[in-house]
């Protein structure tokens, strides 16, 4: 079988541009979205992210601002400056780079945020929307994957899907999205009995566990969709080489950075078996910013413009 592979950065351009009449339509009446980031400490890979996502608002003439903050902000000085942006007109979209420092309780501060400035969609009255299929604001990467979906025109209604992981972040809002959109959805996780014999029903299997080449051929069903959300960092050159091969750029990469980057996939298995598979990286990470981009026109829209545009699971 000849295995398609799903590059994300195509959907992620088409999802900006059909945001550009509308963010010229909001021009013309004075408005520009404008999306804070918060960032609290060094972290480099935080720092990549939050990068990439204030180059995207630049990219699409929106208004992108990151607040970086000392690692040791406590929780208290971290509400009162969510709090502010809660309260700022040009601020409509926020979003609180997580991890953040083990000292800040991170439960208090998403839970501080403005619901309808809560972009990323983390917030419990978000997740509560979410779970009743009138929403709005969802977490971005699962929203993404489903605009992938159906821009290949994959069909969800009536398939199994898998997920693997149970994160707040993708795994529980992927399956209630798969869910919404009419697939008959089992999450699994690290105590999941018998992992490759559930993930091998799969119509459509979402890794999403942050375990390096866990899914390998043992787990994938003849014609399946992988969707690979895992961006794991291996510095271990033998086991690239093992994932790879001895000949691959990969083995390249680790020697002159130290690291590369291995999805939950492992890169090699699926090939000749699913009938698409995102790869690590290109895959899945171009629709999150994209999608974050949304969040922050759709948060604009409801902030500036009073208009509610919820998603009703049929439009999935």
């Amino acid at each position: 079988m000849e295995t398609r592979v799903i590059y994300g950065k195509v959907v992620a351009e088409k999802l900006k541009d059909d945001l550009k009449p509308e963010l010229a339509m909001m021009a013309t009446r004075g408005v520009v979205p404008g999306l804070t980031v918060v960032l609290v400490g060094q972290d480099p890979a935080s720092k990549v992210y939050v990068r990439n996502k204030t180059r995207a608002c630049e990219e699409l003439g929106m208004k992108g601002r990151t607040l970086e903050l000392p690692s040791h902000t406590t929780t208290a000085e971290l509400l009162e400056i969510v709090h502010g942006l809660n309260d700022a007109e040009d601020v409509d979209g926020i979003l609180v780079q997580l991890p953040l420092p083990d000292h800040i309780d991170e439960t208090r501060i998403l839970e501080a945020v403005d619901p309808n400035k809560d972009v990323d969609g983390f917030h419990p009255i978000n997740v509560g929307r979410l779970l009743q299929g009138d929403f709005s604001l969802v977490s971005c990467t699962p929203m993404g994957i489903m605009e992938m979906l159906r821009h290949e025109h994959i069909d969800v209604k009536g398939r199994e899907a898998v997920v693997v992981g149970r994160s707040n972040i993708v795994g529980k809002p992927m399956a209630v999205l798969l869910m919404h959109s009419h697939a008959t959805v089992t999450i699994c996780h690290s105590r999941t009995r018998d992992l490759a014999a559930v993930c091998r029903r799969a119509d459509i299997l979402v890794a999403a566990i942050g375990r390096p080449a866990l899914i390998t051929k043992e787990f994938i069903k003849p014609g399946a969709v992988i969707v690979d959300v895992g961006t794991n960092r291996v510095e271990d050159r033998a086991r690239v080489v093992e994932l790879f091969g001895p000949d691959s750029e990969r083995v390249a990469t680790v020697d002159r950075q130290g690291y590369t980057l291995v999805g939950d996939v492992h890169p090699r298995d699926p090939y000749g078996i699913a009938s698409a598979v995102t790869p690590v990286p290109g895959g899945v990470g171009p629709l999150t910013i994209a999608q974050l981009m949304r969040n922050t026109v759709v948060a604009c829209r409801e902030h500036r413009f009073n208009e509610e545009p919820a998603v009703e699971p049929a439009n999935l």
